[in-house]
């Protein structure tokens, strides 16, 4: 039987004996949030976008993750190489389909990168992820407007016909392979008064799978760590901007064994 809070715990203390390294091509938005949220709970970003530098930044770093937030031509072509790169060097990869079914363009820049370089996990929120599927989502820009258990069904759909990993995230969150589902409890509703909090799981995700080989695991014990950091800056704060400085605070103050005893991930 799979203790799942043991999981999280020993994962977590693994990231912050190895600090891998985690190179993002993320939407501009985000760009220091992000990078501090990797700081914050023991891992290094790199925030590199160029297609000059790709193949130097692939040979140092130990996951990637490309996030589509703020698209354009160039940065698609460094993320199509990023992601080949990835690939045939074996290290895990995720991709965050920020605001794929608002925009054609969103939505088959995430398609073309799925169907090219599968990869390891795919982590958006309910509607972006219905967005990937032939029964096609829409999106009210970046923001959600379905809620997780109606991606439920499709999630495990893509899952299982990819052979991947899908991970959708809101009130509750949900970690599936096809055949394996995990959901997981945690966080707190100023979340979504925060920008960027997808993305700041999507990074944290990333590092969780440089520590561990099965994506599941990886991803829920993840998405505990981030919903339990969001818990306790609750306790503290009461608006978004203490919230956001408390939740990078926590992310640095939560020890393994905090992380073992308070994550709740459930089999379905």
């Amino acid at each position: 039987m799979v203790h799942y809070g043991e999981s999280a715990g020993e994962i977590l203390e693994r990231i912050r004996s190895a600090r891998p390294v985690v190179h993002s091509i993320t939407n501009y938005v985000v760009m220091n949030s992000t990078a501090n949220v990797l700081l914050a709970m023991g891992a290094s970003p790199i925030m590199a976008h160029a297609l000059e530098e790709m193949e130097d930044i692939s040979k140092i770093s130990n996951s990637l993750v490309v996030n589509i937030g703020t698209l354009s031509k160039t940065w698609i072509e460094s993320m199509h190489l990023a992601c080949r790169l990835a690939l045939s060097t074996g290290k895990p990869f995720l991709l965050d389909p920020v605001g794929s079914g608002a925009t054609k363009f969103r939505t088959q820049t995430a398609l073309n990168i799925i169907m090219t370089t599968l990869p390891t996990v795919i982590r958006g929120n309910a509607s972006e992820i219905l967005s990937l599927s032939s029964q096609r989502g829409f999106t009210r820009g970046v923001d959600s407007i379905h809620h997780v258990e109606d991606a439920v069904e499709t999630a495990r759909s893509i899952a299982r016909s990819l052979g991947t990993v899908i991970a959708v995230t809101g009130e509750r969150d949900l970690v599936t392979d096809g055949d394996r589902s995990l959901i997981i409890e945690g966080g707190h509703p100023l979340m979504g008064y925060v920008t960027g909090t997808g993305c700041a799981a999507s990074v944290i995700v990333g590092a969780f799978l440089t520590q561990e080989e099965d994506p599941v695991i990886a991803a829920a014990a993840a998405l505990a760590f981030f919903g339990l950091a969001g818990e306790k800056a609750s306790e503290e704060a009461k608006t978004p901007g203490s919230f956001w400085v408390k939740t990078i605070d926590a992310l640095y103050s939560i020890t393994p064994e905090e992380l073992e005893a308070r994550a709740r991930i459930t089999g379905v």
